[in-house]
């Protein structure tokens, strides 16, 4: 059995997993349906935000700062959010762009597990932290969203820097293994891996195209298995989730299959701009409690609800 025949096998086995499991939740969502706006909202922020995920843009900030700009989702529940409605997009990208996969073997998997691992035991953590230190950790990783896309524009796609090798060995392969576990722990908080994961692979000497398949399949493992956690901990929004699920999948397929590039270094000034923004909002709110949006507590307990008002001081 080939990689990649195995690499399908488990995507199969994760998707098939996270649908039951979301399956299983919905009864607990089931009096709360979403209004035919806010369906229509969700979708389209899934579908633009994976368009641009499948053309190296990336997800996990550009939802995070359209969920604040709108006030969409309660802050705190914006990290479990992001890895259950963004799982079975980056699942179906995974499946696509699987055929690229030219890194070593022991490579591939041992930084998959690693990631794996990290989103298994940050999710458990994250889910149950309170909401100002989700908006600081989240306020931090727009930041360093940011700063990468900037690198992104001033450097190019690669960073500037560049390899030849298409695997890792001995102490190299150790670092590797360790940074791939800190990525996927920081997911979880919604640091994206694409821009890490593209500088991790090109410091330690290898080829800027292997970072493909190692961010794509680590991503397409490590979501689903975080989003068990935050599914279990009730710490993510339904209706938002599934919004970015139904239109996150169709945007990915069109990506692929119909527009394949873009020239996006326009649109990455203005994520910098619009991240930037969502950073100072999230870290505004956390420094300054009585600023916060709060839930309506007359609709329903902030546990369980994801109505969001803004209250005056």
């Amino acid at each position: 059995m080939t990689v990649r025949t195995i690499l399908y096998v488990g995507l199969a086995v994760v998707a098939v997993v996270l649908i039951v499991a979301l399956v299983r939740a919905l009864p607990r969502d089931r009096s709360r349906r979403p209004t035919p706006l806010s369906a229509a909202i969700a979708i389209g922020i899934g579908f633009v935000t994976n368009f641009f995920d499948t053309l190296g843009i990336g997800s996990f900030a550009t939802t995070t700062s359209l969920f604040k700009f709108l006030r969409f989702v309660p802050d705190e529940r914006i990290p479990g959010t992001l890895n259950v409605g963004h799982a079975l997009p980056t699942i179906a990208e995974a499946a696509i762009f699987i055929v690229i996969v030219a890194v070593e073997p022991p490579t591939l998997i041992l930084l998959i597990l690693a990631s794996v691992i990290g989103a298994w035991l940050g999710a458990g953590w994250v889910a149950r932290l309170p909401r100002r230190s989700v908006q600081i950790g989240m306020g931090s990783a727009l930041i360093a969203a940011a700063v990468l896309f900037t690198l992104s524009n001033l450097k190019g796609s690669h960073f500037g820097l560049s390899g030849a090798s298409l695997g890792l060995f001995g102490t190299k392969l150790a670092i590797g293994i360790f940074v791939s576990f800190c990525l996927g722990a920081l997911m979880t908080i919604g640091i994206g891996l694409y821009a890490p994961c593209m500088i991790l692979v090109s410091l330690l000497g290898m080829n800027p195209i292997a970072a493909f398949p190692i961010m794509m399949g680590s991503c397409a493992f490590l979501m689903p298995v975080a989003s068990l956690r935050f599914i279990r901990y009730n710490a993510f929004s339904m209706r938002a989730a599934m919004g970015l699920t139904l239109g996150g999948v169709p945007g990915v397929l069109i990506a692929a299959y119909l527009v394949k590039s873009l020239p996006l270094v326009w649109v990455r000034w203005l994520v910098v701009i619009v991240v930037l923004y969502a950073a100072i909002t999230m870290l505004r709110s956390a420094l300054n409690r009585h600023l916060e949006p709060v839930v309506d507590e007359t609709a329903a307990d902030h546990r369980r609800d994801d109505a969001v008002l803004s209250v005056p001081e």
